[in-house]
């Protein structure tokens, strides 16, 4: 039995990750950061804009989504291979290409 005010936490890292190294844990990070903003364009959000923030020395792009179910908007910076790799995907460019020529 647990003792009262102790949770589990999902995001934690677990004990197996402590040992890979940091690049690993980043590519993880990156992956599941990722897979979270494909679902949220795909489902439906409703004000989408990617702008470019700087470029160089490294090229960083500014993301944000409206999802007004949730009452807040959601603003990631993502740099040229992330928002390729995000971009990969054919349903996600196509919903945001529409919401691109649409805003």
């Amino acid at each position: 039995m647990r003792p009262p005010g102790s949770y589990k936490i999902a995001s934690r890292n677990r004990a197996f990750e402590a040992f890979l190294g940091a690049e690993a844990r980043s590519e993880r990070r990156t992956r599941k950061l990722l897979d979270s903003l494909r679902t949220q364009i795909l489902e439906g959000s409703e004000g989408l804009r990617i702008r470019r923030v700087f470029t160089t020395p490294r090229e960083v792009f500014r993301l944000e989504l409206e999802l007004p179910e949730l009452g807040y908007q959601r603003t990631t910076l993502l740099d040229r291979d992330a928002l390729d790799e995000l971009l990969t995907a054919d349903d996600v460019r196509a919903v945001v290409r529409r919401r691109l020529r649409l805003g």
